[in-house]
């Protein structure tokens, strides 16, 4: 173990490491941002990732979906990811759930952390309604074209959005990637113990000369 975490426990120290393997994450959604977040927190030692997502892969995900291959369409998205995760890692269990988020809910499964990687507002808002009934901080995360935002959310709530059913126009691959490394970088610093700021959306962004604009919005408590 001490060798296959070799880098991070240079990072933080062996106690901090060994203190990952108790914490337990929730991500709603295996697809673009569920496949990029599972695996590198798996890869990173926490002890369990609990996969929800009732959709089965399709061929119009994988160009964006990294955790699945041409042999994975039709399967399962939850139960393809937790394969490619505990395959990487023998220290992380997985749990894959081929449900509904509301369904989750019904479950009473307690976790350190839940991780939004779903593709609609109406799904973010069940998810803060939810965490903030049973007291568990989450991170939400959303992408578009070549935009996304994400935000760790502790005091603030989400009905500072306004709740919809747009889809997206497009995404292009890398944001998906990007937005996703962002939210497992958070989490990861919270279960890790390190500061994180709370309550503040961050906006990416391109603009019109095809700069990166990483624009903050400090969100009002509720």
């Amino acid at each position: 173990m001490t060798d296959y975490f070799n880098r991070q426990i240079q990072l933080w120290g062996e106690t901090t490491q060994a203190s990952l393997q108790d914490k337990k994450v929730a991500i709603i959604g295996s697809g673009g941002l569920g496949s990029s977040l599972a695996i590198p927190l798996g890869s990173s030692g926490i002890g369990e990732l609990v996969l929800v997502d009732f959709d089965h892969v399709s061929l119009h995900n994988i160009h964006r979906q990294i955790a699945f291959t041409m042999e994975d369409v039709d399967r399962p998205k939850a139960e393809c990811l937790a394969k490619l995760v505990a395959s990487r890692c023998p220290y992380v269990k997985t749990t894959p759930l081929v449900m509904s988020f509301d369904e989750f809910t019904k479950q009473n499964i307690a976790v350190d952390l839940i991780i939004d990687a779903t593709d609609n507002l109406p799904s973010r808002q069940a998810i803060d309604t939810y965490a903030k009934s049973v007291n568990t901080p989450w991170i939400y995360g959303s992408v578009e074209e070549f935009n996304g935002q994400v935000c760790f959310f502790e005091h603030s709530g989400f009905n500072v959005f306004k709740v919809t059913d747009r889809k997206p126009g497009g995404i292009a691959a890398p944001i998906v990637m990007q937005i996703a490394s962002f939210q497992a970088n958070l989490a990861l610093r919270f279960l890790a113990g390190l500061p994180v700021k709370k309550d503040l959306l961050y906006y990416l962004s391109y603009t019109a000369e095809g700069e990166l604009s990483v624009q903050k919005f400090n969100l009002p408590k509720v």
